[in-house]
């Protein structure tokens, strides 16, 4: 059986020889005389992988070395397992010391796949969930090549450039190709908004080999003439799909035109939405694509559910398991800039250790925020979906999805921040009676139905005598007590008076009676249909 990654990486060449010498052996080989040619090096060097008829990467062997097809594949297949390792890769020595000093042991599967395409200067398309080590499976490749070019690039101008969506991805990708590079020649630069333009533009002028940017911050740079993009050898789009969620396929637009066509371009994302189809069929030529795990599915040791509980219950419920795991850390979700800062006030008063990311933040307080959040000082990091494309923050053990993003792809990228580089991880979400389509859509687009840890599914449900074909109508009020008739505790009852087609009163939940007391100040006025969300059953 084909050995994992792990358990090659503690064995030598010569063992290999021998596991490669016994499978020739059970295939019926005779001609035992060609195993020593055939190294791992030597294989790597003059029979690239490729990507097999069942999706398995698996070695070419040419006819020359004198095994029959269906021994060509069986070997190829033992040699997939020899060559995932860095060491394998030809890489240069420089860059293999500073990835042992990293502690990259051996390459995640989609490095594995992934560097040796773009080594041979091949354009990359790259889906894999977050957490799988997307950052190394371009900036190795791309320092790689960088390293042998032996000059500085000219004033003004950058060999490679990376755009990120966000500030703080940005942030985190630079830091890992400065690690990539340490000890190297190679200068590393980063352009993003949040701070002064000019001390961004000086360091520009003495020439980049890799460039991280925003595409924002770039576009600035590029209309005041402080950059020059025409000698750029390599573009990379890290979280592509959120550049398209966020508007930035404009920018990009504008950016791509600046440099030359002939260049590598390397494209990567968790999600695979259907522009995304289109971006790389602009920007990509006869790219490779490279899917380790069907987009939109989360990493395998998330462990999720859902509370179904009313919206003026979260906060409760929220304080009720942090108070559970006090020491460990968790980022918390939501939707607006205001409501989570709201919300970190609240958490920090309460006693929680607690810092928030948002739009409204400078960029210092941002990283100021991420900075205690990594090293422990804080425990609860508090967060619009600023924070949840490609940060990687070590042994985050909680995500909670405080209120559902509008974009099922946003789900999957926030829980993709537990759960890393094989670690295992709660992914917990809160939904309110208006935010069950939101969940609908999560389940659709992850293909499974997230189980239940509280509270029961809502559903929606028709009021009888509403006006036929009129608007549906809004929620109710914001009464509290005992809901209709089979209700339970509702969060508003109808009001008393309402006009036929108005809103109806609130929403069912577990634990009422039946026959309980109407709930206090319901519905008010409205128009249409009428209908709301109760509990199933």
């Amino acid at each position: 059986m084909p050995r994992s990654a792990p358990e090659m990486g503690q064995r030598s060449g010569t063992d290999d020889q021998e596991d490669l010498a016994a499978l020739l052996g059970q295939t019926g080989a005779n001609d035992h005389a060609t195993v020593p040619k055939i190294t791992r090096g030597a294989i790597w060097r003059n029979h690239p992988p490729a990507v097999g008829r069942a999706g398995l990467e698996v070695v070419r062997l040419p006819p020359a070395l004198g095994f029959a097809p269906a021994q060509r594949r069986r070997v190829g297949c033992l040699m997939r397992t020899i060559v995932t390792e860095f060491s394998t890769m030809e890489l240069p020595k420089h860059l293999l010391t500073r990835l042992e000093n990293m502690g990259f042991a051996d390459p995640t599967p989609i490095q594995a796949r992934a560097i040796p395409h773009a080594l041979q200067g091949k354009d990359v398309l790259g889906l894999a969930q977050t957490g799988t080590g997307k950052t190394a499976a371009f900036g190795v490749p791309l320092v790689a090549q960088m390293l042998s070019y032996g000059r500085k690039p000219a004033a003004g101008t950058v060999r490679g450039l990376i755009l990120a969506p966000t500030r703080e991805l940005a942030n985190q990708i630079s830091e890992t190709i400065k690690a990539l590079t340490e000890g190297s020649p190679l200068k590393t630069g980063l352009v993003v908004g949040g701070v002064s333009i000019n001390p961004q533009i000086n360091r520009l002028s003495r020439g980049t080999d890799i460039l991280v940017a925003t595409p924002g911050r770039l576009i600035d740079i590029l209309d005041r003439g402080a950059l020059d993009l025409g000698s750029c050898d390599f573009l990379v789009l890290d979280e592509a799909d959120q550049m398209l969620d966020l508007g930035f396929i404009h920018a990009l637009r504008k950016i791509a035109p600046l440099l030359p066509e002939e260049r590598q371009t390397m494209l990567f994302s968790a999600t695979m939405p259907k522009q995304m189809n289109e971006l790389a069929a602009a920007y990509l030529r006869a790219p490779v694509r490279i899917e380790v795990t069907p987009p939109g599915k989360p990493a395998a040791k998330v462990t999720q559910s859902v509370h179904f509980i009313a919206k003026s219950e979260k906060l409760s419920l929220l304080k009720e398991l942090l108070a559970e795991h006090k020491d460990e850390r968790t980022l918390v979700f939501g939707r607006t800039k205001h409501g989570m800062e709201k919300l970190m006030r609240v958490l920090d008063g309460a006693g929680f250790k607690a810092a928030a990311i948002h739009g409204n933040k400078s960029q210092g307080q941002r990283e100021r925020a991420l900075a205690a959040f990594k090293s422990g000082e804080i425990k609860v990091l508090v967060a619009t979906d600023v924070a949840a494309r490609g940060l990687d923050i070590p042994d985050v053990k909680f995500v909670y999805n405080y209120e559902l993003p509008n974009v099922p792809d946003a789900y999957v990228h926030r829980i993709g921040r537990t759960a890393r580089a094989g670690k295992d991880g709660q992914a917990v979400a809160f939904c309110a009676p208006d935010e069950i389509d939101e969940l609908k859509a999560i389940q659709k687009t992850m293909k499974l139905t997230i189980p239940v840890a509280s509270g029961t599914p809502w559903e929606d449900v028709s009021q009888p005598g509403t006006k036929p074909g009129g608007k549906p109508g809004g929620r109710g009020g914001r009464g509290r007590g005992r809901g209709g008739p089979g209700g339970g505790t509702g969060r508003s009852g109808p009001s008393a008076g309402a006009s036929e087609g108005g809103k109806p009163g609130g929403f069912r939940r577990r634990g009422g009676k039946p026959g309980g007391k109407p709930g206090g100040q319901g519905g008010g006025q409205g128009q249409g249909q009428g209908s709301q969300r109760r509990r199933k059953g």
